[in-house]
């Protein structure tokens, strides 16, 4: 729970981590920390290595409102700005807004500090968005961290400058002494970190090589290297020549091979492993064998760190030292090669990825995706800029339908899907993926005309090609979108084709399972209990046998229903509180909305219509970021209403609102929070007052639940 102190950041909106002490800024600590409470827009400035990425981390620690951080130099695209926000922010949108409406509608209200790091260049699309957010957010501020401002109005520039003579020594003693080596204040250190000038990057790569050399020796080799390695050209700032100077000297002092593997390492994007570093950088002088020997020596001298991931030990290179190194690869004249072994690593892991899925080890693949997403960006870019590459881009942006539906990423999906379908490639096995998929994004954003075109395209495409598999998802994806427009007699026929096809052709995973839930919420809708309970009490075996959650979330809010009208509302709150712990673990936004919406209904059979109505203003917050609310759909809709009618009638209509008020101030995590807890401590069923106790009847027993009764 969110301490009154110390709130916590937004999402996964961490600061990086400090794996090493923070060294001195005592006064720039305090004087960030004034401008911020001062001023909404304060921008950190500097040179690369300078430290502002520590210092605003170190600030933001102790910062009093809710945080996000937010990492921008991965990103490449200008238009991924946004996305890059709302992902580190947590801010799931499955509809066809732009991550900046959703930004703007869901901070709206809420007292925040914003961090953008990294953004030099991306600086005109970054200073729009911060412009825009600041306009329409008066609660946020701003805290960009980069070397150059972002130009706007209002923007306060708190320039960061190098190390003091006493704080630079302290740190590269500091340093060694981390690795067991003890340096002495004496006139050699001192003037050694003054021929670094105190940047704090230069000095950690100095610190890094004294298990080799001794201070007098760095210094010497330093000497003679300012001269030749300086670079930068004769315009360019006297410290930023000197940390080119310090990493390039850095850069000398590594083997050939050491400087082969940090050129290679460039094109990661974010962090990476080491079975991919083995995979796309070795060969050509390196050895696959030699890969985890030569990695190691680049994090003993700090080229590179390692941190602890959910996806297990990962490894990540400053900006500034990547930048370094792309120059050097790109001089290799082997750029090309490497991105090409960049993205085929990428496609191998999305077809991994995808085949786990189905899989117990599906949330490892949720975590997976996460951390991967930046280079997985980065192959697809690569594939869509690329005429003979685009079959590839089609086919990875379509292997990664879980990501962008399972995990909650659907804007993000829909835009890759639809850039990768709009090139020719000439190979309609892949382009018909990618179409079924962007059908299926389409339908669960609530965009049903684009759907049905692109669904029909990909049906008739499939028939003219014979492309089995192809044909089923799209009459699949076809009949889901039946079943969300009410049209349940076209939506049962489609999904009982789609089935057929799969079976015949031997399909099986998620997305088959999912369109036996889609018939079994159709056969329920139309009144046949006993026959969705059948169908999804099928796709329970088969989920358990298999190990898979996300199917098997739906399958349960469907016999939950099943359930609750069969009048059982205890078993019908066990299913959906197992249901909504894993939607909420896959952040699925869908399946959570959905579930906390039956939840309201059950907590009303239960004799607490206070509390049904929390919930239906909790759901009722949630709603803009999946779409249409219950899609438009009078068959979804029939228990929100009966739900409502119900409590409002026992409640009045004042304290009825005051409750959907108060639901409505609920985040996700605290709605869920709220909704879990009170599955595990259920009060007994009561009647709360003798208004409306024929409405309590009716709502325990299911009874007038046919679609838009009460209405």
């Amino acid at each position: 729970m969110r301490g009154p102190q110390r709130p916590e950041p937004f999402a996964d909106g961490e600061p990086p981590l400090e794996l090493t002490g923070f060294t001195g800024r005592t006064a720039e600590t305090a004087g960030l920390a004034a401008a911020l409470r001062s001023a909404r827009l304060v921008t950190v400035t500097g040179a690369g290595g300078v430290g502002k990425s520590r210092l605003a981390a170190r600030v933001v620690a102790d910062w009093e409102t809710p945080h996000g951080w937010v990492e921008l130099a991965s990103a490449h695209d200008p238009e991924f700005v946004e996305y890059e926000v709302a992902g580190a922010l947590g801010l799931t949108d499955h509809t066809t807004r732009t991550p900046r409406e959703t930004l703007l509608e869901q901070l709206a209200g809420r007292p925040m500090l914003l961090v953008l790091d990294g953004f030099e260049h991306l600086v005109a699309a970054t200073a729009e968005l911060v412009a825009r957010l600041l306009r329409g957010l008066p609660r946020l501020r701003v805290l960009a961290v980069g070397r150059r401002p972002l130009g706007l109005a209002g923007e306060r520039l708190f320039p960061l400058a190098p190390l003091g003579a006493d704080e630079s020594v302290r740190l590269l003693t500091e340093r060694a002494r981390e690795q067991g080596i003890t340096v002495s204040d004496d006139p050699g250190v001192r003037e050694l970190c003054a021929r670094l000038d105190g940047i704090p990057l230069a000095l950690e790569l100095a610190a890094a090589r004294l298990r080799a050399l001794s201070p007098a020796q760095l210094l010497d080799r330093l000497d003679d290297r300012f001269r030749l390695l300086t670079g930068g050209g004769r315009d360019a700032l006297p410290r930023h020549r000197t940390l080119r100077t310090a990493i390039g000297w850095s850069h000398e002092l590594c083997t050939p091979s050491e400087r082969l593997l940090w050129a290679r390492l460039t094109v990661f994007a974010g962090t990476f492993e080491l079975e991919a570093v083995e995979y796309v950088c070795s060969g050509d002088g390196l050895p696959d064998t030699d890969i985890l020997d030569v990695l190691s020596e680049l994090l003993a001298q700090s080229v590179i760190a390692r941190e602890e991931t959910e996806a297990g030990s990962r490894y990540r290179m400053l900006d500034t030292v990547r930048a370094y190194g792309a120059g050097w690869l790109e001089a290799t004249g082997d750029a090309a090669r490497l991105r090409r072994r960049h993205r085929d690593w990428y496609l191998g892991l999305a077809t991994w990825c995808e085949l786990e899925w189905f899989s117990p080890r599906q949330r490892e693949v949720a975590a997976r995706v996460a951390v991967e997403l930046p280079s997985l960006r980065a192959a697809l870019e690569f594939c869509l800029g690329e005429p003979a590459e685009a079959h590839l881009g089609q086919y990875l942006a379509g292997s990664l339908w879980f990501c962008w539906v399972g995990c909650g990423r659907l804007a993000e999906g829909r835009r890759w899907l639809e850039r990768s379908v709009a090139l020719e490639s000439g190979y309609e096995r892949s382009r018909l993926k990618a179409l079924w998929v962007l059908g299926y994004v389409a339908v669960l954003q609530g965009d049903s005309a684009p759907a049905r075109r692109t669904l029909d395209a990909c049906r008739e495409l499939a028939e003219r090609s014979a492309d089995a598999p192809a044909l089923a998802y799209a009459e699949h994806r076809l009949g889901c979108l039946a079943l969300v427009t009410d049209d349940l007699p076209r939506a049962e026929t489609l999904l009982r084709s789609a089935r057929a096809r799969y079976r015949e052709i031997g399909e099986l995973n998620g997305n088959v399972l999912m369109g036996r839930v889609e018939l079994a919420m159709a056969r329920a809708f139309q009144g046949d209990l006993p026959d969705a309970v059948r169908l999804c009490e099928d796709v329970r075996r088969v989920c358990e046998e298999h190990g898979e959650r996300w199917a098997r979330s739906y399958a349960l809010y469907v016999l939950a229903y099943a359930a609750w009208r069969e009048g059982e509302p205890e078993r019908a709150r066990e299913l959906l509180a197992e249901c909504l712990r894993n939607a909420h673990a896959f952040d699925d936004l869908l399946g959570s909305v959905l579930t906390l919406e039956l939840l309201a209904l059950v907590t009303a059979a239960e004799g607490d219509p206070a509390e049904a109505a929390v919930l239906q203003g909790a759901a009722a917050r949630l709603w803009p970021s999946v779409g249409l609310p219950l899609f438009g759909s009078a068959h979804y809709n029939a228990p929100h209403v009966q739900c409502e009618s119900a409590a409002r009638g026992a409640l009045g209509d004042t304290r009825y609102e005051e409750c959907v008020r108060r639901g409505g101030r609920l985040d996700r995590e605290a709605a869920v929070s709220r909704a879990l807890g009170r599955a595990e401590n259920r009060p007994p069923a009561s009647v709360p007052a003798p208004r409306g106790a024929g409405r309590w009847d009716a709502v325990r027993t299911g009874e007038g639940l046919e679609a838009g009764q009460g209405r």
